[in-house]
């Protein structure tokens, strides 16, 4: 069955709201629980479910990804399957960037046709979650549905930020609207199940998670090119004259849209049950496979804390925290509530010797630091006595190596913060 579906994850654009994560790399890019890119999430997603041809349609900041990509999927030269980037491209017909989620699939359907697939599955690159598609597949079919869309039920509170759909006694959506005010809410409550409606929550939020037939889709995208989004265009037209399926999903679902999101979503990965869970061997993660060493910890208390590979830690303390690949930090140094992102390399002993002569920072965190509140972007070089306490006393902006977001500090990949800096 997964083999007639083809997969396009959908890289996003700008990710402004991501900033300053986002300055030199794409969203699906940004480094997730210490070892993985968010790009790692949907992809992994579409092989446990048994989709093995994907592409990954991207167009800022997209070196990184590709590299990303081209250094981790790698298939059997007797498979079919593969995951490539399609970056947006000038062409004859269309000079223009993608102008939203609908017409960045528009302007890539020349290459996905030359594929054959019966159905197209399209995903978001900034989500956290695990899901059997082949379920949603299958209730796709089941349905002699032409379009299905995966709906998570949730609060009031949580509804205003989402698309909502109403759907009839056979999970077909009858009606949706955008990010309803506080106000019309009472009238689009569904029935989302017992366990669900104990929960509080009765609203059927749209995941941005879509299967359609085929020649649907090229259908809608030839017929309205003036439409250039999927949740705001697309979709609410197709209510009008197609069958729209409710696929509802219960698990853990998290879109990670700003930084406060994202700082949430890794350091809840420390928590004893976490609800996102790495450990699940039925739902792998995949990543780029990387020749590192152990991490080695010297002298350190550890308390809720993620330490992915190659790692050399002397710290007095970390607490909370997740440490991503190469992270170094020095004695004496205490670590709280962060999300430390690590280095893409170590440095030489020569490169050591040469920045202690001259009194320069060395790749990771020095010694004696206080550090709460924060993600160290990678390979940023934090001296000796540095304090930085996160919160919101903070005033919001930035700050030239630093910005505050939400309370917290996020210290931008590769930069150097002198010794004794107070932040």
């Amino acid at each position: 069955m997964t083999e007639k579906v083809l997969g396009v994850i959908l890289g996003g654009g700008q990710g402004s709201r991501l900033s300053p994560l986002t300055l030199t790399r794409s969203k699906p890019a940004v480094p997730i629980a210490g070892k993985y890119r968010l790009v790692d999430i949907p992809i992994s997603n579409c092989l446990n479910s048994g989709i093995h041809r994907m592409f990954v349609l991207t167009q800022f900041n997209s070196a990184s990804l590709n590299k990303h990509i081209k250094n981790t999927y790698h298939f059997s030269h007797f498979s079919k399957a593969f995951v490539d980037i399609l970056a947006a491209e000038q062409t004859p017909d269309n000079p223009a960037w993608f102008q939203g989620t609908a017409d960045a699939v528009r302007q890539c359907m020349h290459h996905i046709v030359n594929h054959e697939f019966d159905y197209i599955l399209i995903l978001s690159g900034d989500q956290l979650y695990q899901m059997d598609f082949k379920d949603m597949l299958k209730a796709h079919i089941d349905a002699e549905a032409e379009i299905s869309i995966a709906t998570i039920p949730v609060t009031a509170k949580d509804a205003t930020d989402f698309g909502i759909m109403k759907t009839d006694e056979r999970s077909m959506i009858t009606s949706f609207i955008e990010k309803p005010k506080t106000e019309l809410l009472p009238d689009w409550t569904s029935d989302t199940g017992e366990e669900m409606i104990r929960e509080g929550k009765h609203f059927l939020a749209s995941m941005g998670i879509y299967i359609f037939n085929r020649d649907v889709l090229i259908k809608m995208l030839n017929e309205n090119p003036e439409e250039k989004d999927f949740g705001k265009e697309i979709i609410p037209r197709a209510l009008e004259n197609n069958q729209v399926l409710s696929y509802q999903y219960e698990g853990y679902w998290t879109d990670i849209g700003n930084i406060s999101s994202f700082f949430e979503a890794n350091l809840g990965l420390t928590d004893d049950l976490p609800q996102f869970n790495m450990f699940d061997t039925a739902h792998t993660i995949f990543t780029r496979s990387r020749m590192l060493p152990p991490s080695k910890i010297s002298g350190t208390t550890l308390e809720k804390t993620i330490i992915a590979e190659g790692c050399i830690v002397q710290a007095s303390r970390v607490e909370h925290a997740v440490l991503g690949i190469r992270s170094r930090i020095g004695r004496g140094t205490t670590i709280a509530n962060c999300y430390v992102m690590g280095s893409d390399r170590y440095q030489t002993l020569d490169e050591i010797n040469e920045a202690n002569r001259v009194g320069t920072p060395l790749l990771g965190i020095g010694d004696r630091c206080y550090i709460n509140n924060a993600i160290i972007d990678k390979n940023s070089k934090i001296g000796n006595d540095v304090r930085i306490n996160g919160g919101a006393h903070l005033a919001e902006g930035d700050y030239g190596f630093y910005v505050v977001k939400d309370g917290i500090v996020v210290v931008k990949k590769g930069a150097v913060v002198p010794n004794g800096t107070v932040i």
